[in-house]
């Protein structure tokens, strides 16, 4: 890229990782805790968190529950989190998670439709119940208690509590990351156009 020629606006990172020797010695204590749990390594969302360390640390055992110790499917925990990168545009959030939701079982065809920002066609019982929930919060802030029951026979009442904690974590980190333009890993081109209205 030449001196004359710009990124797109979103693609600067305002907030870039903080150089190794400029660490305080609580950003370090947040990352070596980080790094204590299941997590192998230190990015994404954390590299802007990072300037509020305790907050940080806070924020990221909320995300190490619900990633590592929820009773939802591996399946169910990644198809919420890409439904919600889509909701919020964050390319950071569905570049690193599309691959497990895939790897979970989530189809190449579901994901597109998500990524298109239409309801999927051929989503499984569990998927259905889990996407109404996501976007009836989503468009109405609220849950029919239709959806409600249907979820709660597929989840169960903590299953139904823990999807909408998962739309929330990853809904607060897209918005981290959107407001510090965090970027993707080697400028991956990630298709995530911005949704219509």
């Amino acid at each position: 890229m030449s001196s004359t020629e710009r990124k797109p606006a979103w693609s600067e990172d305002r907030l870039p990782p903080i150089p190794e020797d400029e660490l305080s010695a609580e950003q370090r204590a947040a990352v070596s805790e980080l790094l204590s749990g299941p997590r192998t390594a230190f990015g994404g969302p954390f590299v802007p968190l990072l300037r509020s360390p305790e907050f940080m640390t806070r924020v990221q055992k909320v995300g190490e529950y619900l990633r590592y110790g929820s009773i939802l499917s591996r399946h169910i925990i990644e198809f919420v989190t890409i439904y919600t990168a889509r909701q919020w545009t964050q390319r950071y959030e569905w570049y690193a998670h599309l691959p497990l939701a895939l790897k979970a079982g989530v189809t190449r065809a579901v994901a597109e439709a998500i990524a298109e920002g239409r309801r999927p066609e051929g989503m499984n019982e569990d998927e259905a119940a889990a996407y109404a929930v996501c976007d009836e919060l989503e468009r109405t802030k609220a849950i029919s208690d239709q959806t409600y029951r249907r979820a709660v026979e597929r989840f169960g009442e903590q299953g139904v509590v823990e999807i909408v904690g998962l739309t929330g974590y990853y809904g607060m980190l897209a918005r981290v990351m959107n407001m510090g333009r965090t970027a993707v890993p080697g400028e991956v081109e990630v298709p995530l156009p911005p949704l219509p209205g």
